[in-house]
């Protein structure tokens, strides 16, 4: 259904009227590249307790001890543009159609529809040529000289732009958001103003009336209700050569609870106990804290040939992870098998980047690290009814996870619309025990149009 409505629409914007297409662009970009890539653990190791030959678990003062028996398995191998085990963001191809209209005294409208595309497998199956076309940036606005540019739809949040200038590794395997890990949203049911600039100043804003919808498949929620549950602000200023941006956004709390978490469990405790370590836990899923980011960013941008760019994020009361299973297994002193959710925590990333264009080329390099902290808190009778030392040290590889990165890169225009690139990028995780794929090096080799 998607392909057939892109083919409409493309077929739609050739064969309109000349008159008409006056102020409609047709534009588009496609990226592709081949990969190489060692991931650590694609399948994670098995824990167990440790047991006899009759299979009874081992005790130690009255407690188990984890252990591991099975290994974990590694992917080293080719792909394509970050898929299937290739790591790293997509590749981020896009084709759309935008224009405007004058309304007079300054004022137009204006319309943007632009669909996302795959050029390659992202589901694994290279053979059904079934990848879905989804929407990217697509709104209507009006927008005027002297006071701004507004705009409802789906749209990047200003936080996402404030940085974008700033990655010179976009849209490839050594993408920021899919090394460091900075975190950018292009959010639905956005209202958002965008500032004209002056003297080289910019301030946007967004607001998302959500309307009961939430984010991280939640669900409908009934006190997902305001106008402004979540927001996103951005201060930008480029001039010549220098850029710098602040940025702010917050996802309310309501935004991670589905309907009945947020009707029945927000005021219930959040407790661990040696003898019942699933059920309090399991039961408490409601999220309490907004989602709150802080970044900013500065550059220096084509300064005699040179780029230098520094980008730091603070996150707080980020949504919990995926729940903690070590293994299935069953404790000794309890009937279900050992869970913990997801617990919040905070995040603070940083990335530098250089880079030196001399003709048709540029020598590029980056370098950054991400560190989280989770507010789980597991007291010592807990960690020895649940396996001792290692189960700690695992738990607190999830929950507690510092990640470094780097990644060098050769870039080549063979015009001002295409670019040939090769990188290699390498992510170290202190979580690619219990966080599959979280550890990973590859190699990337690509080209970009643009029209």
């Amino acid at each position: 259904m998607n392909k057939k409505i892109l083919s409409l629409a493309v077929a739609a914007a050739m064969v309109v009227p000349g008159a008409a297409m006056a102020e409609a662009i047709l534009y588009g970009k496609l990226n592709v590249s081949l990969d190489y890539a060692n991931v650590k653990n694609v399948v994670l190791p098995e824990y167990d307790f440790a047991r006899d030959g009759n299979g009874n678990v081992i005790l130690n003062n009255g407690n188990p001890t984890l252990v591991r028996v099975a290994p974990g398995q590694d992917f080293d191998g080719w792909g394509m543009s970050s898929n299937g085990y290739i790591p790293g963001e997509g590749r981020a191809n896009r084709i759309g159609v935008k224009g405007s209209e004058d309304l007079g005294n300054g004022l137009k409208a204006i319309y943007q529809v632009e669909f996302g595309i795959n050029l390659n497998d992202a589901k694994g199956n290279v053979l059904n040529n079934d990848d879905s076309v989804t929407y990217r940036n697509t709104f209507v606005g009006l927008a005027g000289d002297s006071w701004g540019t507004f705009l409802i739809g789906r749209h990047d949040t200003p936080m996402k732009i404030s940085t974008g200038k700033l990655d010179l590794f976009s849209d490839t395997m050594a993408d920021y958001n899919g090394t460091v890990g900075f975190r950018d949203y292009r959010a639905d049911n956005v209202v958002a103003y965008i500032s004209p600039s002056l003297a080289g100043f910019q301030l946007m804003g967004a607001i998302i009336p959500a309307g009961g919808a939430t984010g991280g498949n939640q669900g409908l929620n009934l006190n997902e209700d305001s106008i402004a549950g979540a927001y996103s602000v951005a201060g930008i200023y480029s001039n010549g050569p220098f850029y710098a941006s602040l940025a702010y956004e917050s996802l309310g709390n309501e935004h991670f609870n589905d309907r009945n978490t947020s009707l029945y469990f927000n005021d219930c405790p959040y407790t661990a106990t040696a003898t019942d370590p699933a059920g309090t836990l399991s039961t408490c899923p409601y999220t309490d804290n907004d989602a709150t980011a802080f970044r900013v960013g500065l550059g220096l941008l084509d300064w005699n040939g040179f780029t230098l760019t520094g980008i730091y994020e603070k996150r707080e009361h980020e949504p919990g992870s995926d729940p903690f299973i070590a293994g299935t297994f069953n404790p000794p002193n309890q009937n279900s098998n050992f869970f913990i959710p997801g617990a919040s925590k905070d995040v603070d990333l940083w990335q530098i980047q250089a880079g030196y264009a001399f003709g048709n080329s540029m020598v590029k390099a980056m370098y950054g690290q991400a560190d989280y902290e989770s507010d789980l808190s597991l007291g010592s009778d807990f960690v020895a009814a649940a396996g001792g030392q290692l189960f700690s040290d695992l738990v607190d590889a999830e929950y507690n996870n510092k990640i470094e990165t780097w990644a060098i890169g050769f870039d080549h225009n063979l015009s001002k619309r295409t670019k040939a690139y090769a990188l290699y990028t390498a992510v170290d995780s202190d979580a690619k025990e219990v966080l599959p794929g979280s550890q990973w090096d590859g190699f990337s080799v690509g080209m970009m149009h643009s029209f």
